[in-house]
């Protein structure tokens, strides 16, 4: 049983090697514990989540409890989905259709989830915007052929950079946004502060973090129903230290510097 501190909900929830891990009674209390430094730049990410999966997922329990918590905290949040030119529809489906490989497992209610998602944070105050990629952008990633999925990968964390920074930008000369947090919620591969050498050109947490002068945080918010023993659950830090019988009854933060993952208590609960 995790031990409590004084004033607080968090307890040590157990040995975990190089990391810091603790344990929470809510996903609000854990995200809080993540961004009290008072970040510039969230960058939220996620497991998909997959076809049959039956509890709620990541990007649900973010819209109902997480975005009501930065309510007058948060400017904008941008969210991973591509908002192409109406000019190139036909190229699109044909990025799409290579992009199945990938999206076949997925739940056919990501997408919507999101789109549910910037709703949310509109009714909120926090406005949401989407990837916006040109013909050009498109042109490319139909181009790369059979290395479509890792030419749309790299664009969507040039993407990410280039919108998320000029929001950065606006607000620091914006009375009252100055220090008011940008988010970005996608997929956790976006997010890594130090991914391998393979997938460096994926994300764009390295570079937000030197443009906020390390005012950046990595927030990752996992779904447990979703692990299994894959090679890409098991290159992740955190994951050889997670034990769902001790662990798996209440949220738990695995942290390392600057990014906190945030694993979900089972059965779907926050």
């Amino acid at each position: 049983m995790a031990v409590r501190g004084p004033g607080t909900d968090a307890g040590r929830a157990g040995p975990c090697g190089a990391l810091e891990c603790r344990d929470f009674d809510s996903l609000e209390a854990a995200f809080d514990f993540a961004v009290a430094s008072k970040p510039l730049l969230v960058a939220v990410g996620e497991a998909h989540a997959q076809k049959g999966t039956t509890v709620p997922s990541s990007a649900k329990h973010f819209s109902e409890h997480v975005l009501p918590l930065l309510k007058g905290r948060a400017s904008d949040v941008l969210v991973e989905l591509m908002n192409p030119p109406e000019g190139c529809a036909k190229t699109t489906e044909v990025v799409r259709q290579k992009q199945e490989v990938v999206t076949r497992s997925q739940a056919k209610t990501d997408q919507s989830e999101y789109v549910a998602l910037g709703e949310r944070a509109r009714a909120l105050g926090i406005v949401p915007d989407l990837l916006r990629p040109t013909c050009a952008d498109m042109d490319a990633v139909k181009a790369a052929g059979e290395d479509a999925v890792t030419a749309s990968l790299q664009l969507i964390a040039r993407l990410s950079e280039t919108q998320a920074t000029r929001l950065l930008a606006r607000d620091a000369h914006t009375p009252g946004d100055e220090d008011k947090m940008v988010l970005i919620y996608g997929g956790a591969i976006h997010n890594d502060l130090h991914p391998p050498k393979e997938r460096a050109s994926w994300s764009f947490a390295p570079a937000l973090e030197a443009y906020t002068h390390g005012r950046f945080v990595a927030v990752e918010i996992f779904i447990p129903e979703l692990f299994d023993d894959s090679d890409s659950w098991k290159a992740k830090s955190f994951y050889k230290h997670y034990d769902p019988e001790r662990m798996g009854g209440r949220t738990t933060v695995f942290r390392d510097d600057k990014t906190f993952v945030i694993v979900l208590p089972r059965g779907g609960k926050d």
